[in-house]
């Protein structure tokens, strides 16, 4: 049973490989050349690394450096498949009239562009949860009120009297102090009554109703 089963492998692989003999009868060995070229994105012709280049005539490929540069044996005739992740795979033809056997080529991949369908994210998990959340809304309490509630001068004064003074806070009261003393040296010091811009400033609170008690 042993024996007969290896026969039929043997036989197997012979013809797989008569096949593949006679797919290259039609082609000069005497005609084989080195294919060598650079592969490069269609949009800003800038070298693709890392391509892979497959001759399916032969079954052999190879991949291409990072500057998208590649070299191989082909035949003339031969179909060469570029193939890389994002991009449209291409074929290529190795032409059947050369005369040398060195030839060069710059070929160029095409993004592969998908169009999905539109999709719309929800915050809310289902229908009942944005039922509950439409009815029990705010409309006037939004983001934007909420930042401008916070930030206004009242809010920002209350949190400020709360804050305790920190060691930037004493010291730059301290350095404002002895400029100060420096600044009216040898002077009397300075009386805001005589002032005439903190006379202007009390009056305009006046009018605008900032000094009403509450």
């Amino acid at each position: 049973m042993k024996k007969w089963f290896l026969h039929v492998l043997i036989f197997c692989f012979a013809g797989l490989s008569y096949h593949g003999v006679a797919q290259r009868t039609d082609i000069d060995t005497n005609k084989i050349l080195q294919l060598s070229g650079v592969v490069v994105s269609e949009q800003d012709l800038t070298p693709m690394p890392y391509i892979t280049v497959y001759d399916k005539s032969i079954g052999r490929g190879v991949i291409a450096d990072y500057y998208g540069y590649f070299s191989m044996v082909s035949f003339p005739g031969d179909t060469l498949y570029f193939s890389y992740y994002g991009y449209q795979t291409s074929t290529y033809i190795v032409p059947d009239t050369l005369e040398e056997n060195r030839y060069s080529i710059i070929h160029m991949l095409q993004q592969d562009t998908i169009n999905l369908p539109e999709v719309t994210v929800y915050p809310w998990p289902s229908k009942e949860d944005f039922a509950k959340f439409f009815v029990e809304m705010n409309p006037y309490d939004d983001a934007i009120r909420r930042a401008q509630r916070e930030l206004s001068g009242e809010s920002l004064a209350f949190v400020a009297a709360r804050l305790d003074a920190d060691a930037s806070l004493a010291s730059g009261l301290i350095t404002n102090q002895q400029y100060t003393k420096l600044y009216t040296n040898g002077q009397l010091p300075v009386n805001n009554l005589l002032n005439p811009y903190s006379w202007a400033k009390l009056i305009k609170d006046w009018k605008d109703g900032k000094l009403k008690i509450k």
